[in-house]
C-alpha cells in the first residue's frame, strides 16, 4: 500500500494542537510610540525584511516518502540553521512541513549533519540541566532536545533561536512517560513523521505561553529537566519572541520586522490534481507592498485565554455551528464528520469520502470578531489518492470518527490544504497590530 494512504496522521497533526489549548502567550504591538517632550519626532520604524517572503512547494517530500509513494498535499519549506555565531557551520534543510496551526520550528536529528548538531548548544534551566521538550499531536507525538540556532528563512533573521531536535541522543533518547502516556506513536523519524521537520507559524508568539511560563504545561507543549540520569521532572519556561528564548517562538513573531503575521498564497489546482504546485510564504501583513490587506475578510479568532486555546473559528456546516474549527495549512485534507457523504469502500482509504460526483459543502465561517463569509468547498472523492502519483490533489475528505486511532472531533471542521487552493489566507499574530487589525485573526 503507498505510503500516500498513510500519510493522514501526519496531515491532522496539528488538529491536535488546535485541540488541546496548547495556547500562546506574550506579544507586542507592531506601533510606535514617540518618545521626549512634546514636539519630539517619532523614532522611525524597523528596517523591513529585504526579502519577506520564500517559495512553498508541494511535492513528493524527502527520498524517504517519495519511495514509499510519496507525499500529497503537503507545503514544504526550506530553513537554513547556522551554529551561533557561525558563518560557516551552518545546513539549508528542505521538505520542512509549513504549518500554520501550531508554532515552533521541529527538526529531525538524522537530518542534520554532525558538525552542526554538536555545536548547537542545548538550552539549559535554573539547575544548570539540559531541557527536552515533548510535543502531542493527535496520533503521536515527538520528543527531544532543545537547542539553540541562528535562523534564517528568507530574508528574516533570529539569532539563538530555540528549536526542538526531535529525536536527539543522550540523555533524550528516554522518552518520559508523561511524555509517551498521552497516546500514540513517537514520531521520531523521517518516514514516521512525512516531513524533515515541522516550521509552525500560527497565531500565538510561543508554543506554550503561559501555561507553561506559570504553571506545569496542560497542553500540547511539556518542557522537562534532564539530568544525567534523564527526562521526568515537569518545568516552566518564559514565554519569549526576543532572546534569550526559553519556549519555541513562533519563527516569525522572533523576526524584528515584518513579525505580525504571514500570508500562504497557493494556486487554484485543477480538478485532476497537479504533479507539484509552487507558492509563495509572505512575512508580515501590511507592512510591505507584497503583503497589504486587501480584498480579504478579516476572521477574529480564540486568543490564548481560550478555554481550547487560540486560532480557532465557528463553521455552521448541515445546520451545526462547530466552535472548535480552525484553518491549517499542516492538513492535508478537510476533516470533519459527516455520516451522509459516501466514504470510500477500499480499505486502503477507510476513513476517506468519496463521494460521485463530488459534493458541494456549503459552509459559514464565523469570527470572535462578529464577522461572518460564507462559501462552497468541494469535496471530491479521494479514490484517486490510490493511483495518482500527483502531490496537489483537491478537495480530498477524512472523517476522523472512522478511526480510532485519531480524536473524534464533532465540533470542528479543518480546513486544510484543499481549502488554501486558489487562495491568499492570511494569519494574524495575537496581540499584534496586523494591516491595522489586531490579531489574532485569519482572513481570506
Amino acid at each position: 500500500m503507498s505510503l500516500r494512504t498513510l500519510l493522514h496522521a501526519l496531515a491532522i497533526a496539528s488538529l491536535g494542537l488546535a485541540l488541546t489549548a496548547c495556547g500562546g502567550g506574550g506579544g507586542g504591538g507592531s506601533g510606535s510610540s514617540s518618545s521626549g517632550g512634546a514636539g519630539a519626532p517619532a523614532p522611525p520604524p524597523p528596517p523591513t525584511i529585504a526579502v519577506n517572503y520564500v517559495p512553498i512547494i508541494l511535492d513528493g517530500g524527502p527520498p524517504e516518502i517519495v519511495a514509499r509513494g510519496g507525499a500529497y498535499n503537503e507545503p514544504f519549506v526550506s530553513v537554513t540553521l547556522c551554529a551561533p555565531g557561525s558563518t560557516t557551520n551552518c545546513q539549508t534543510i528542505d521538505h520542512i512541513l509549513l504549518d500554520t496551526g501550531s508554532v515552533g520550528l521541529r527538526v529531525q536529528a538524522s537530518v542534520l549533519n554532525a558538525s552542526l548538531l554538536s555545536a548547537l548548544p542545548v538550552e539549559t534551566d535554573a539547575s544548570s540541566n539540559p531541557v527536552g521538550e515533548c510535543y502531542q499531536f493527535i496520533d503521536g507525538y515527538v520528543f527531544g532536545s532543545v537547542r539553540k540556532t541562528d535562523f534564517t528563512f528568507g530574508g528574516g533573521q533570529v539569532a539563538g533561536l530555540s528549536i526542538q531536535v526531535i529525536g536527539d541522543s543522550g540523555v533524550f533518547a528516554t522518552v518520559p512517560t508523561t511524555c509517551s502516556s498521552s497516546g500514540g506513536s513517537h514520531l521520531n523519524t523521517v518516514s514516521l513523521f512525512g516531513a524533515n521537520g515541522v516550521i509552525g507559524v500560527g497565531v500565538t508568539t510561543t508554543d506554550c505561553g503561559l501555561l507553561c511560563a506559570g504553571s506545569l504545561s496542560q497542553g500540547s507543549a511539556k518542557y522537562y529537566d534532564c539530568p544525567g540520569n534523564g527526562c521526568g521532572n515537569l518545568i516552566t519556561r518564559a514565554a519569549s519572541t526576543v532572546a534569550p528564548f526559553e519556549q519555541l517562538p513562533n519563527p516569525v513573531a522572533a523576526f524584528s520586522s515584518d513579525n505580525n503575521g504571514t500570508i500562504v498564497v497557493l494556486p487554484t489546482v485543477a480538478a485532476g490534481g497537479a504533479a507539484t504546485v509552487t507558492g509563495t510564504l509572505y512575512f508580515g501583513i501590511g507592512t510591505q507592498s507584497d503583503n497589504a490587506l486587501t480584498g480579504a475578510t478579516v476572521i477574529g479568532t480564540t486568543t490564548s485565554a481560550s478555554p481550547h486555546g487560540a486560532g480557532l473559528i465557528t463553521t455552521v456546516y448541515n445546520g451545526q455551528s462547530l466552535v472548535q474549527s480552525f484553518i491549517d495549512s499542516g492538513s492535508s485534507d478537510l476533516f470533519f464528520v459527516d455520516s451522509n457523504i459516501t466514504p470510500c469502500s477500499d480499505p486502503n482509504l477507510k476513513g476517506y469520502y468519496c463521494p460521485s460526483p463530488p459534493v458541494n459543502l456549503a459552509l459559514t465561517i464565523q469570527g470572535q470578531n462578529n464577522v461572518s463569509v460564507s462559501f462552497v468547498q468541494t469535496l471530491n472523492s479521494a479514490q484517486p489518492l490510490l493511483t495518482t502519483t500527483n502531490s496537489a490533489v483537491p478537495g480530498t475528505g477524512y472523517n476522523p470518527s472512522n478511526n480510532p486511532g485519531f480524536t473524534n472531533t464533532p465540533s470542528s471542521f479543518d480546513l486544510g490544504i484543499p481549502f488554501f487552493f486558489g487562495r491568499r489566507v492570511y494569519t494574524a499574530i495575537e496581540g499584534r497590530a496586523a494591516g491595522g487589525v489586531n490579531g489574532p485573526y485569519v482572513a481570506f
